[in-house]
């Protein structure tokens, strides 16, 4: 059985849920419904504790200690401990012991900490004091008592306990603002509305006297959606029903604004708050390094298995001969003798395994921990990624992709908010083929903008008069804005010109840019009043027009619809949306004019809405709300029934018009993305936008230039022709230039090949990801991939939010398996954020879901060019240096023990002391490396940001590539063999002592430590280009203290060890003369290869990178050189180029 069906069935269990549904009801004030109206079963749930703490007092050593024993390398090093505990081993316990218990008593102090900051954050938000009502009468008492069906009063600027079912509120239209700031970062006030029925329950007893039974779904995580029903019982027993939707629900975690007090039940309560829901990690995303990482892992346990069996086997073929089994002076017990072969062994070779355990190096799994963790500071650091105009600065979600932001090939962006500022202008609208444009030029004066100039025909009739007008009203009504309170709306705005200062609210800059464009003609929207709509129109008369239903904007039907009934009784049905989705919808009206007048404003890059309306009697009036209420009242499938019901609503419409709103470039949007395609990364836009639009778009930003040829994969192509032809035509043409090879990501910037932009739309993608009609098993993704792969950009509009996460999936799971990055602003960018190796979210205007949802957020889409080419450079380059460095230094380590094993019998004599072999990964050279992690820059900022085709130089994981892997195991190996045999031939043929004494065992291991000690320290000095006092610190002090180490651990008696073995090896060995002149010899020897291949490779075949630093080198000597004139370093300088 599946576990998660396990935790919830028990779950339910635990809640006294027993017979589970997929609705709950909830009594309102705990008062029971009538006789006869419905059955009162009464349900148990959890009281308003929040628990987001993992451990108590109690289950934190056993549930930490579990979490920590999962990851591989803490469980393999705690079976070495216990092997090492059982059987009779070379090494102590201590060894490997103490290392792993220092990895996990950090971790757990860690942790533990962060739970104790968890638990009292949890106690301040369950002890702070509720009112509710309770008898007629408000009484306090602690948040973690409130049950759900408790009434609770909230008061201006409190945070809400619980969910709850807004009720009432001290305004007399029944509604509030509320801030979702510690929700989804959103700081705009958004408006609730209470239960129609329950919105004049002012007082306490009033509220107490409510009767009423609410249904509604069971607690779910989605912010923004909410069905249930509630049912309000008068006199009588037929109970009124009155749908449930978000607009009703108040979350907890939401602040009160601008309302003094509110009224609301608590419906969902605890753990079970859409707030606590959400407190669920995402899953988790894995970096290319990490698992080059964990492979390099199992070929490096592969090498110890090999090294422990060939000394297994050596040492039985050794001991073949009984005087070398069984000297004279250890002969063996009777036991001994008697012991089974296999099973002694067996003991040996857990026996090598422990003594060649430190090839496997725990201490890198912390280091890179650490390395990730304080790393991620240098990005929400970085002023130049602060944004002064929004207070915004960069996010890190997670630090477990920082060096992910190095390897990206692949970037998917949103349009509308991420490209562009999502600050829209009203530009133009048409109505029936005459075009009106506020504040036009004529003769070039600016007109007067309160009249609409007619830049077609200057004299329309009485009839398109009236549409005009009715086109006006229709933008004026078909709308869900807020007016701002704190302006008067009754006396000054009677007059146009002070009708410019309302303040409009919404969640669609788009609105509002066109109800001030409006307004710039004529007519101005003044607020909705006790379900009112007011409108002052030209002649400074206000109009009232009752707002009967609003059919709600969503991303799949693209339109948004409000039914009224003007103050003459006649009921209108006024629809605005994408021309798509409107014209075929449309019987009546200029369609071909405005349709002609849609294409050239998309052409242009300016965003379109076409509006269009019909009047309802009022019998066909009664069919629709009957149709709607339905819907709206249905607990199950409520979203489905709603969309239907739309449908039938929302046909045989008569076009009115269109309107035209410019929504900016970015700024620096075209540079960024010019940036990033010089470092090799291709860029797709996804868009939901027209074509036209979102092609314009792209020719603004540079992704599509003069000189790209646009090759077209849309519904109206294939309409013409057959997917099949479409594709294996668009196919031919690209290989023909290609040569049948498929091009370089940066070929789409080169002068000798055609460059190629393909733009798709949705429609056509829904084809593409179908199976072939023929039934063959094969489809059509592999060659639009092959298309794909031979553009130089790609733009996909008319998308979906799970068509842009269809794409990013395709692309991640090609046969190149790209790294992919998606950036995007809207809670319609959230799928292919999460589906993305990367998801960057852009904190703008439509709210921080984007944001919330990502790994990492910025304030501007420009600041994408400096995360990756420069922040992201840096990350790869440092960890992955980190990683082969930890392998290198642990091969460098283990192998001269190998060797050693062949001169001592394979009788898993140790060479280096204990406290060598504890201290080695812990203390003696792990600083150095992780402060290199963290500050190495082996070129400039500002070379990086100058040139980003530098990033290519680390594409495709290069610096983890198998060749570079074995170069530098090979590397350890070579340097293993210099300090083993150099100390070991020096050892043979020298008696090195000044009075003639030989050196021991230890004295030897002594000296090959020494040695290797230094080399590996100086390996990573010659591999630092950065260099500040911190590194001359941690480097030449690493040395230092081991030196020190040494000299104490040496030259003291400790009373706490029953033997000293290395008393007095340290000194003794320092106090010889060849000793140094070997250490030294040996060090540089050890060195040579990897400077000789560092000076060869530069000379003969330099990397980009390589050539700027030589470049730098040089301009930095010829600026320091005594004598030299400005202009000549200033002739040295790279020239700004002219794009």
């Amino acid at each position: 059985m599946d576990c998660s069906l396990v935790r919830t069935l028990v779950h339910r269990y635990c809640a006294g849920e027993e017979n589970w549904v997929d609705s709950r009801t909830i009594y309102v004030g705990h008062r029971e419904p009538p006789p006869g109206a419905e059955a009162y079963i009464p349900q148990r749930h959890p009281d308003n504790r929040i628990v987001s703490s993992k451990y108590t007092f109690w289950n934190f050593i056993p549930k930490n200690l579990f979490e920590q024993f999962r990851r591989i390398a803490n469980f393999y090093f705690l079976i070495i401990f216990l092997v090492q505990l059982i059987i009779d081993t070379p090494t102590s316990p201590v060894t490997s012991g103490l290392p792993l218990f220092f990895v996990i008593t950090v971790t757990a102090i860690k942790q533990g900490y962060e739970d104790w900051l968890r638990h009292k954050a949890d106690n301040a938000m369950n002890q702070c004091p509720v009112h509710f009502i309770q008898h007629g009468k408000l009484v306090r008492k602690q948040s973690r008592k409130l049950r759900v069906g408790d009434i609770v009063m909230v008061k201006e600027d409190e945070t809400f306990p619980c969910d709850l079912i807004f009720l009432s509120s001290s305004r007399g239209d029944g509604t509030c603002h509320v801030t979702t700031a510690s929700l989804d970062g959103e700081s705009s006030h958004k408006t609730h509305y209470a239960v129609q029925d329950t919105k004049g329950f002012h007082t306490e007893e009033d509220i107490d006297s409510l009767h009423a039974t609410i249904e509604c779904e069971q607690p779910q995580p989605d912010l923004y959606k909410f069905v249930g029903r509630i049912n309000v019982y008068n006199d009588r027993n037929d109970p009124v029903v009155r749908p449930l939707g978000s607009e009703n629900l108040l979350l907890r975690g939401a602040t009160l604004k601008n309302t003094e007090k509110i009224f609301g039940v608590a419906i969902y309560t605890g753990m079970e708050t859409k707030m606590a829901l959400n407190y669920q990690s995402k899953s988790q995303k894995r970096s290319a390094v990490e698992k080059s990482m964990n492979v390099f892992l199992i070929v490096y346990l592969c090498i110890l298995i090999s090294k422990a069996l060939i000394n297994t086997v050596l040492k039985y073929v050794w001991q073949s001969k009984p005087f070398r089994d069984e000297p004279w002076y250890n002969q063996k017990t009777e036991s001994e003798r008697q012991r089974n072969l296999f099973l002694r062994a067996f003991t040996d070779f857990l026996a090598f395994m422990v003594l060649f355990n430190y090839i496997i190096p725990v201490s890198m799994y912390v280091t890179v921990e650490m390395q990730k963790f304080l790393g991620s500071y240098f990005i929400t650091w970085d002023e130049e990624m602060f944004d002064e105009d929004t207070g915004e600065g960069p996010l890190v979600n997670t630090s477990d992709l920082n060096e992910e932001l190095g390897q990206v090939e692949y970037i998917f962006t949103d349009k509308t908010g991420t490209l562009t500022e999502n600050n829209m202008e009203f530009k133009e609208c048409c109505i029936e083929g005459h075009v009106y444009v506020p504040h036009a030029v004529c003769n070039g004066q600016v007109l007067p903008s309160t009249s609409g100039i007619d830049m077609i025909d200057s004299s329309p009739g009485a009839g398109a008069r009236e549409r005009e007008e009715l086109f006006f009203r229709a933008l004026c009504l078909c709308h869900t804005i807020q007016v701002k309170d704190d302006d008067d709306v009754d006396g000054p705005r009677k007059s146009p010109d002070s009708g410019k200062s309302c303040v409009y609210i919404s969640s669609s800059p788009d609105e509002v840019a066109l109800v001030e464009g409006v307004q710039r003609l004529g007519f101005t929207y003044l607020r909705l009043k006790d379900n009112y709509m007011e409108i002052l129109n030209r002649e400074n008369d206000v109009e009232r027009f009752e707002l009967l239903e609003i059919l709600s904007f969503d991303s799949v039907r693209r339109r948004m619809s409000v039914i009224v009934k003007s103050a003459t009784g006649e009921i209108y049905l006024f629809c605005k949306g994408a021309d798509s989705s409107v014209f075929p919808r449309v019987i009546e009206g200029k369609v071909e004019q405005i349709r002609a007048r849609v294409e050239r404003n998309a052409v242009e890059g300016l965003r379109t809405l076409c509006v269009a309306y019909k009047r309802l009697v009022p019998e066909e009036y009664e069919g629709v709300c009957a149709l709607l209420q339905a819907a709206k009242v249905a607990l199950q499938d409520r979203e489905r029934k709603l969309a239907e019901a739309y449908e039938q609503v929302e046909k045989d419409l008569i076009l009115l018009g269109a309107t035209a709103v410019e929504d900016r470039l970015q700024e620096k949007a075209a540079d960024t993305i010019e940036a990033l395609q010089k470092a090799g990364i291709k860029v797709w836009v996804l868009t939901g936008d027209k074509m036209e639009t979102a092609a314009a778009t792209c020719y603004a930003c540079k992704l599509f230039r003069r000189n790209t040829q646009l090759l077209e994969l849309t519904t109206k192509k294939i309409e013409e022709q057959s997917l099949h032809d479409v594709l294996f035509e668009l196919s031919k043409t690209v290989l023909r230039h290609s040569g049948g090879l498929t091009r370089d990501n940066f070929s789409g910037l080169s002068a000798d090949m055609q460059d190629y932009g393909l733009i798709i739309d949705g429609a056509a993608l829904s084809l593409i990801m179908k199976p072939r009609e023929d039934g063959s098993c094969g489809n059509y993704r592999e060659l639009f991939l092959e298309i794909c792969r031979n553009c130089s950009a790609v733009l996909c509009c008319r998308m979906a939010p799970l068509q842009k996460a269809q794409i990013v999936k395709l692309i991640k799971l090609s046969k190149e398996h790209p790294i992919t990055l998606a950036i995007g602003d809207g809670a319609n960018d959230v799928s292919m954020i999460l589906e993305a190796h990367v998801g960057i979210g852009v904190i703008g205007k439509e709210g921080r879901q984007a944001a919330r949802n990502s790994d990492y957020a910025v304030p501007k889409f420009k600041h994408l060019k400096k995360m990756l080419l420069v922040h992201g450079h840096f990350y790869y380059i440092r960890i992955s240096e980190l990683v082969q460095y930890f392998f290198y230094k642990n091969v460098c380590f283990i192998f001269p023990q190998f060797l050693y094993q062949f001169f001592c019998g394979f009788s898993q004599q140790t060479l280096y002391d204990t406290a060598y072999l504890t201290l080695y990964n812990i203390s003696f050279t792990s600083l150095p490396i992780l402060l290199y992690s963290l500050m190495e820059q082996h070129v400039s900022t500002d070379t990086l940001r100058r040139d980003p085709s530098l990033y290519r130089d680390i594409a495709k994981n290069a610096l983890l590539r198998w060749r570079v892997f074995i170069y530098w195991t090979f590397l350890g190996v070579f340097d293993a063999l210099v300090f083993f045999f150099g100390a070991y031939f020096m050892f043979e043929n020298t008696t090195v002592t000044s009075n003639g004494q030989i050196f021991g065992n230890w004295t030897f291991g002594t000296l090959v430590f020494t040695v290797m000690v230094f080399t590996v320290t100086l390996k990573l000095a010659l591999d630092t280009h950065y260099w500040t006092w911190i590194n001359h610190f941690v480097i030449w002090g690493s040395l230092l203290f081991y030196v020190v180490f040494s000299l104490l651990w040496g030259g003291i008696v400790w009373p706490f060890l029953n033997y000293q073995r290395m008393y007095y090896v340290f000194i003794q060995m320092l106090s010889s003369g060849p000793a140094w002149l070997l250490i030294i010899l040996l060090i540089t020897v050890s060195l040579l290869p990897d400077v000789l291949k560092k000076v060869l490779c530069r000379q003969l075949w330099p990397s980009a990178t390589e050539r700027v630093q030589q470049s730098t080198k040089l301009k930095a000597s010829v600026a320091a050189a005594p004598g030299t004139d400005g202009p000549l370093l200033k002739d040295l300088l790279p020239r700004p180029r002219r794009h």
